[in-house]
């Protein structure tokens, strides 16, 4: 199984999202510049030139059309996918660390750190059809003393558009309703304080699966956050994904780079961890990376999945047969 090899930034990978049709990846990196791939072939179509600091996190409409980016440069900018224009920019006070799209695409969440003094906070804006009507306007915004500690590293919108989920620094995993803006659910022992890097939902949004400095990743219950399954690795764990097809997760870490400069890249850990999703066995592993892995993406189909690491290669790993025959 060779990888594609994507070599478009010069900083470390930060956030790797397909569109919903698969045939596009947009990769994330502390160099300023989301840049576009086919995911077929790896090859580029085009970088996305605006931001002034690292980009955390990126999102596409269902219709492709439409690409939203979240950065260190205190702003979240909505773009042409097909044209590379940013048609509009939400500037904010502190960094902005996660953006997600509502099913509809008709509203946005964004998050944005603590800093200066000021609370982490979660926004929601309107999305507008029209793309001469859009406004840079907030519909709701959500902060407060001891409403979160540390920044919001993920957020994702739960089934219809009624509920969503965050997680970050301090290590809690919460419901919340989007009308009140009050939390509904939390899992505050969801990983015992340390870190959740990454939460994502499943395709039909009945569970979530989070991965943290801890060195497992879990899968909760989307509503009520039951814990579900854990799954132990022996790295901190930067990524977690669910296979649309198969019962796999896959999981990216690694030592960070601080402890990496006095290790040897093997005991760095820096292999995408394949375990079996019910039974939370590890089944394969695949290497490659020479730092750790920071991101990690499913293609829609399930044949294929990308990771980005410290390195700042991303890798499109097409599945081959041997992996199917995986039972």
């Amino acid at each position: 199984m060779r990888p594609i090899l994507l070599k478009g930034h010069e900083r470390p990978l930060t956030f790797i999202k397909y569109n919903a049709d698969g045939d596009l990846i947009v990769t994330c990196a502390k160099d300023h510049h989301p840049t576009l791939w086919y995911a077929d072939t790896g090859n580029r179509v085009g970088t996305y030139i605006g931001h002034n600091g690292a980009v955390w996190t990126a999102d596409i409409t269902r219709d492709s059309k439409t690409l939203a980016t979240g950065s260190a440069d205190t702003s979240c900018k909505l773009w042409d996918v097909g044209s590379g224009v940013c048609f509009q920019t939400f500037q904010f006070d502190q960094p902005v660390r996660a953006v997600s799209f509502a099913i509809g695409d008709e509203k946005m969440l964004i998050t944005t750190d603590p800093f200066m003094g000021v609370n982490a906070a979660i926004h929601i804006v309107e999305i507008t059809k029209n793309r001469e009507e859009q406004t840079s306007k907030i519909l709701k915004t959500i902060s407060g003393d001891g409403i979160v500690n540390g920044r919001l590293n993920r957020v994702a919108w739960g089934a219809l558009n009624e509920t969503f989920l965050t997680a970050g620094e301090d290590g809690v995993l919460r419901v919340w309703d989007v009308e009140t803006g009050k939390v509904l659910h939390e899992a505050r022992d969801a990983h015992k304080g340390k870190p959740i890097q990454h939460l994502e939902l499943s395709a039909d949004k009945t569970h979530a699966i989070t991965a943290s400095l801890d060195k497992t990743a879990k899968i909760f219950d989307a509503q009520n956050l039951e814990l579900l399954k854990t799954y132990v690795a022996d790295r901190p764990v930067n990524a977690a994904i669910i296979s649309p097809i198969r019962e796999h997760i896959i999981l990216g870490g690694g030592q960070d780079a601080m402890a990496v400069t006095t290790t040897s890249s093997k005991a760095g850990k820096f292999d995408s961890k394949i375990y079996h999703k019910i039974f939370e066995e590890e089944i394969g592993g695949i290497r490659g990376h020479f730092g750790p892995i920071n991101a990690l993406a499913f293609c829609p189909d399930g044949k294929s999945f990308t990771s980005g690491g410290e390195d700042g290669y991303a890798r499109i790993h097409h599945l081959d047969n041997t992996y199917f025959d995986i039972k």
